[in-house]
C-alpha cells in the first residue's frame, strides 16, 4: 500500500490553517477571560452586598427598614421600646414574629425589648442567649418595677445609649414606649407620622377614653411616642427626678405639662383602641385604617386580630408546606 505525500502547496495550506485556528483560539480566550472577571466582578460586588445586608441584619434582626442614606436624610427614624420583663421569652419570640414580618417604605424602624435588671441564674444564660441571637434588648440598671420609675430609667437612658458624637443627627427621630400586649401596624404608624413636627411631639392615644384633647390629659400606656429632644430633656431636667412614682403614663403626662414640653400633640384617637371584647368606652370594632390594638391579653385575640388585618396572605407558595 502506497502513501502519498502531500504536495508543497497543500502543506502550506494546511500551516496556514493551524496560524488561523491558533489565533481564533487566543481570541475566543481572551474574550471568555474578560467574560469571566467581569462576572467575577459583579459576583464579588453581589457578595460585598449580601454581607453588608447580613451584618446590618445581624446588629438589628428587628429592624424593619434600612434607609440608604448616610446623614439620615428624610426617612423617618423610629425606636420603639416594647417594655416587658425578663422571663418573657414566648412573648418576645412571638413579638419578633409579628415585627419581623412588617416592612415600610421610608423608614428605619427599630424594635427593642426593654427591662430592667437580672436577677436569676437562668435570666443570665437565656437572655444572654436572645441577645446572641436577635441583639434587640436593653437591660436598663434598675429594680424591675411597675411604678417606680421604670419609664424614667427608659427614656433618661436612651441618650448615652444611643448618641455617638461624630454623628451630626439624632439617631432617632422619635422614641415610643409600647407594652407587650399592644400590635402596631408599623406602616400605618408611619404615614400618620410623616407630616408632624420632628421636634417637641408627644403622640398617641390620649386618657381618659372620652377625652380628645392631648393638651389637657395624658398618653395611653398602650403606645406613646415624643420627639428625641423630649428624651434628651428628661435626661437633663430635675423635673422627672423629683416626681416618678405612680402610674407612669400618667406621671409623664405630668412632666410635660410642667415642663412645657410636647406642644406638639397629636391623638391618634380611634386609630389606636382597645380590643374590642369585652366592648368598652375605650374599645370599637377592628378596622383597617388601626395603627394600634391594645389589651390583647390572650393567644385567641392575637389570632383573631392578625387574621382580620390578612398578615399571612403575603406568604409565598412551596412545595415544602401546604396551610389551607
Amino acid at each position: 500500500m502506497s502513501i502519498m505525500k502531500p504536495s508543497k502547496s497543500e502543506k502550506g495550506r494546511f500551516i496556514i490553517l493551524c496560524f488561523f485556528f491558533i489565533i481564533s483560539l487566543c481570541i475566543y480566550a481572551s474574550i471568555n477571560e474578560a467574560r469571566f472577571d467581569g462576572l467575577l466582578r459583579f459576583t464579588r460586588g453581589c457578595d460585598a452586598a449580601n454581607n453588608s445586608s447580613s451584618s446590618s441584619s445581624s446588629e438589628s434582626l428587628t429592624a424593619v427598614s434600612a434607609s440608604s442614606s448616610s446623614d439620615g436624610g428624610d426617612d423617618i427614624r423610629i425606636l420603639i421600646g416594647i417594655l416587658t420583663l425578663p422571663d418573657q421569652y414566648l412573648k418576645r419570640h412571638f413579638l419578633r414574629l409579628v415585627y419581623g414580618i412588617q416592612s415600610v417604605e421610608g423608614a428605619k424602624i427599630d424594635v427593642r425589648f426593654v427591662f430592667c435588671n437580672l436577677t436569676k441564674e437562668d435570666q443570665k444564660t437565656l437572655v444572654a442567649l436572645e441577645i446572641m441571637r436577635h441583639d434587640d434588648i436593653i437591660i436598663l440598671n434598675c429594680p424591675e418595677n411597675m411604678n417606680k420609675g421604670k419609664t424614667l430609667t427608659y427614656f433618661s437612658s436612651l441618650p448615652e445609649l444611643f448618641n455617638d458624637t461624630d454623628r451630626p443627627y439624632p439617631p432617632y427621630h422619635y422614641v415610643m414606649k409600647a407594652d407587650d400586649d399592644t400590635y402596631l401596624r408599623l406602616p400605618n404608624l408611619v404615614e400618620s407620622l410623616k407630616p408632624l413636627p420632628r421636634e417637641d411631639l408627644y403622640y398617641g392615644y390620649v386618657i381618659p377614653c372620652r377625652s380628645m384633647d392631648p393638651f389637657v390629659h395624658y398618653m395611653s400606656g398602650m403606645g406613646y411616642l415624643v420627639s428625641w429632644d423630649i428624651a434628651e430633656w428628661i435626661r437633663e431636667s430635675d423635673i422627672p427626678r423629683k416626681h416618678f412614682e405612680g402610674p407612669e403614663d400618667k406621671v409623664f403626662g405630668e412632666w410635660m405639662r410642667e415642663g412645657r414640653r410636647g406642644k406638639n400633640r397629636f391623638n391618634g384617637k380611634w386609630s389606636m383602641y382597645n380590643y374590642p371584647e369585652p366592648p368598652t368606652t375605650c374599645t370599637h370594632e377592628l378596622w383597617p385604617d388601626t395603627i394600634a390594638v391594645h389589651l390583647l391579653k390572650n393567644q385567641e385575640k392575637w389570632i383573631k386580630t392578625l387574621k382580620y388585618f390578612n398578615v399571612t396572605d403575603s406568604m409565598k407558595p412551596s412545595k415544602l408546606y401546604h396551610i389551607p
